[in-house]
């Protein structure tokens, strides 16, 4: 059983070492609220988010406080909107009118952030789902806590080649309609290959068609805790490394695990997953990347870099899998440059590169996360890079996703503020070679061989 004993022990890693809970976010299904009418759909969704929702922040708050553990962040993530407004909305203007219900609805209820802005295109785009990716630019724009994501592709379906080369264009779009804000609306915009129904993490959250009605699922977060446990075992083997690893993912999901069950309890919600992904933030200590240089890199992006985070991925998953009910979402090591103060060190050091980082997302638990580059990076070259990094996940039957911030007015060697979580990053080169020819055939690429499995 799991109980308050269990807290009290990691009293050293959340005062000393950053433990704390990323998120709780509430899963809500849209579905029962879709209305040909466009008012209607607006009055049925945002009375059912303010509804199910009312409670939820009072919830992680007094959970925060009775158990001592830090919930950073209260989200909803919704039924992707492309599906629910398909009958009702006929215009951009019409999708993004619901992207400023929900923004208002998640002010009402208090949480940070509302995810599921979303449109599922892995094979093909209806009329509906490509008049909500081209609102996003107006929609980002336009509110403050939504956020946004298309699934391009799949392992099962191949990348839909069509909707890379668009949202290379709405990324741009996005860009330029948040300039006067270092185009901060590309921070909440991301792109996926195999994306989870039950991720709880931004901006690629959204509310699966698979789930129930309403879902409640936790992401733990504890970098500094992993780099605390791995000073203790400097110049072991790998087999100390590991076990050192494995039993920190323990007990740092353990304390996601308590905390998902009493949010389940007291707001009457399903209990979904926890997802046990290192995820960082800007706090000096707080870092995956520094986890990289204690296992014995000088910086992450050196040789030995990928290996060093496959180790770390699967040590996590191997840990961290046997101390909750329910493990889902990314669940592994995320590798953001913004929010990772490790991450920027290494860039401005010279030893991480796109490539690099490219590589990573290989063996990580997600992708391109958080990279700020030139503004003036044409769109296709941003289509190419959406497509190296989902044709990565496609092969290898794992989820990738890119968020690229092109800083319209800034160039390579300066900087832009993001703030809070979302941090701050250096502007990063992008290979200065044509792929329009590529990214213009139009059509998809197909599923690879091993994905016929039937």
């Amino acid at each position: 059983m799991i109980n308050i004993f269990e807290v009290a022990e990691t009293n050293d890693m959340i005062e000393k070492e950053n433990l704390d809970v990323r998120t709780i976010t509430l899963g809500i299904s849209l579905l029962d609220c879709i209305d040909e009418d466009i008012n209607k759909l607006n009055d049925n969704i945002y009375n059912k988010i303010t509804t199910v929702a009312k409670e939820l922040v009072k919830t992680g708050e007094d959970i925060s406080k009775e158990f001592g553990i830090p919930i950073v962040n209260k989200r909803i993530s919704v039924t992707p909107i492309g599906l629910i407004g398909a009958s009702a909305c006929k215009t951009t203007d019409d999708f993004v009118s619901i992207a400023k219900t929900l923004d208002k609805a998640a002010v009402a209820v208090g949480v940070n952030f509302i995810g599921g802005y979303s449109a599922l295109v892995a094979k093909g785009m209806t009329p509906g789902e490509e008049l909500l990716i081209r609102s996003i630019p107006d929609a980002l724009a336009s509110t403050e806590r939504i956020m946004s994501s298309v699934v391009l592709g799949s392992t099962r379906t191949g990348l839909n080649m069509d909707g890379v080369k668009l949202m290379g264009e709405v990324i741009k779009q996005t860009a330029q309609k948040t300039k006067d804000k270092d185009s901060l609306g590309c921070t909440k915009l991301v792109v996926l290959c195999n994306a989870p129904d039950d991720n709880p993490f931004m901006a690629g959250a959204f509310h699966g068609v698979t789930e129930a009605d309403n879902i409640i699922n936790v992401g733990v977060s504890g970098p500094g805790v992993v780099k605390y446990a791995l000073q203790k075992v400097r110049g072991e083997s790998f087999e100390v490394l590991c076990e050192t690893i494995k039993k920190t993912a323990f007990k740092v999901t353990r304390v996601g695990q308590i905390v998902a069950k009493e949010a389940s309890k007291r707001l009457g919600i399903p209990f979904g997953i926890v997802d046990l992904s290192l995820a960082p933030t800007p706090a000096i200590g707080d870092s995956v990347a520094d986890i990289l240089c204690e296992i014995g890199l000088e910086h992450a992006g050196a040789p030995g870099t990928t290996a060093a985070l496959a180790l770390l991925n699967d040590q996590v998953k191997k840990g961290g899998v046997m101390a909750s009910s329910y493990v889902g979402g990314l669940s592994g090591a995320f590798i953001p440059v913004s929010e990772d103060q490790g991450m920027i060190d290494a860039v401005e050091a010279g030893a991480l590169t796109i490539e690099k980082l490219e590589a990573m997302t290989c063996v990580c638990s997600v992708g391109l996360d958080m990279i700020a580059i030139p503004g003036d990076t044409p769109d296709t070259t941003i289509s190419g890079i959406i497509a190296d990094e989902l044709a990565i996940g496609m092969i290898n039957q794992k989820t990738t996703a890119v968020r690229v911030i092109p800083v319209i007015g800034k160039g390579v060697g300066e900087h832009v503020e993001f703030g809070g979580l979302l941090g701050h990053a250096p502007i990063m080169p992008v290979n200065q070679f044509s792929c329009e020819a590529f990214v213009n055939r139009g059509g998809r690429i197909p599923a690879p061989i091993h994905s016929f499995k039937n």
